[in-house]
């Protein structure tokens, strides 16, 4: 369509006169009174829940900080002496812990500062002469008769010393 075809088309629909449109109504009239409103129940808001929560918990704090008929305490104040004693059972506690901890530092400086053995006890003697047997060139293992001797006195003396040890305590 060319261009003047296409505005004298819309011309042509404008100049048109407009049907009436009739707008649709969704509520029926069969069965029903016109002139009666349908009810709606309105439900209680939260605003009304929280002023009836807030109202029966003054109520119940209330009495529990009024004192007994016979002149006991209140009840506030039972529950506050019941926390007063975990407050002596936890500063206990904390006492021991600190000395606990004293204690360990006591013993981790007393370690650190203890002065180092150079030598090495050595509970296999025998390490010395680990290897093949096989193809060893003479003179290649040094005879080490003498260092097992020497440990071998140490270890004597460390059980006779434990041996006094046992009969001391045996006899208190």
């Amino acid at each position: 369509m060319s261009a003047i075809r296409q505005r004298a088309a819309l011309l042509a629909r404008q100049a048109r006169p407009q049907a009436v449109r009739n707008t649709r109504r969704y509520g029926s009239s069969h069965g029903h009174d016109h002139h009666h409103q349908h009810t709606v129940e309105e439900k209680l808001g939260t605003g009304f829940y929280l002023s009836a929560a807030t109202l029966a918990g003054t109520w119940v704090v209330y009495k529990a900080s009024r004192p007994g008929t016979d002149g006991e305490l209140p009840t506030f104040s039972r529950w506050l002496k019941e926390w007063a004693d975990l407050h002596q059972t936890w500063e206990t506690r904390n006492d021991l812990l600190a000395a606990a901890v004293e204690q360990a530092a006591a013993d981790r400086h007393l370690l650190l500062n203890a002065p180092r053995n150079r030598t090495h006890d050595l509970r296999f003697p025998e390490v010395f002469n680990t290897g093949s047997p096989f193809n060893v060139p003479a003179g290649h293992y040094v005879n080490i008769d003498k260092v097992v001797a020497h440990y071998q006195q140490q270890h004597l003396k460390e059980e006779e010393r434990k041996a006094k040890k046992l009969a001391a305590a045996a006899q208190q």
